[in-house]
């Protein structure tokens, strides 16, 4: 059993056993660390002495907590090489504007003969679907329409929406390993344009990525936003 350092205030000792483990590689990118009630009992502290451990790691942004599942290790930066993938939220945040979200769809399908090749499993293969409309401002600016992988994040459907995004969720717990995009022009179907309150001839710009995690074929999205109130941008 750990035993709480002598001449290291108990805080302290618990910050760096759970740093100890992540960097031997004993808890990787996306792994759950243990609740603090289970750090607490271990090295028989109190929750608050865990909490302040578990939250310097958060703020140093070692570990991640996503209210309601659980702290995991945090994902490393990307490579330069890899495309920066941002919440929409955290995007619509740092224009020092209020993001909102409704959720219109969050289920359990089996995979598709077309799914099953996307993903490169069996059909009917058991994926996640969820349709999400982000607004900024109350002004509705991208459809999420996301098929997830369930063997990637069996949690998926358990996660509350309203609260984070997908994208904040999985970049927690199924760490990046490779993406696939493409962007283009199309005119929405009737029901993303009701969805995203446009004329099914207003042009949308439509980004189609797919994403690599833990191995296999983690997420197939399809993100829907009005081309006259959004653009893409970005620098090397």
């Amino acid at each position: 059993m750990p035993k709480v350092q002598v001449n290291a205030p108990a805080f302290q000792t618990i910050k760096n056993y759970l740093l100890k483990e992540i960097q031997s590689g004993t808890w990787k990118e996306g792994d759950a660390i243990p609740s603090e009630a289970m750090l607490a009992e271990q090295f028989k502290v109190s929750r608050m002495t865990v909490n302040r451990a578990v939250r310097e790691l958060t703020s140093e942004q070692i570990l991640h907590r996503i209210q309601g599942s659980g702290t995991y290790v945090a994902q490393q930066k990307y490579q330069a090489t890899l495309v920066e993938i941002k919440s929409i939220a955290e995007e619509i945040r740092s224009r020092g504007h209020v993001h909102r979200s409704e959720l219109h769809l969050l289920a359990e399908h089996p995979a598709s003969e077309q799914l099953s090749q996307e993903f490169m499993v069996k059909p009917g293969h058991r994926l996640f679907h969820s349709v999400i409309v982000h607004f900024e401002d109350n002004v509705a600016i991208q459809v999420e329409d996301r098929w997830v992988n369930s063997s990637v994040t069996p949690d998926y459907l358990q996660q509350d929406f309203s609260s984070m995004t997908p994208n904040e969720y999985l970049v927690a717990v199924a760490p990046l390993q490779g993406v696939d995009y493409r962007i283009e022009a199309m005119m929405p179907p009737k029901h993303i344009a009701a969805m995203l309150q446009i004329a099914v001839k207003d042009t949308c710009l439509v980004l189609h990525r797919k994403t690599r995690s833990k191995g296999k074929i983690a997420t197939v999205v399809t993100m829907w936003h009005p081309g006259k109130r959004y653009q893409f941008a970005g620098s090397f």
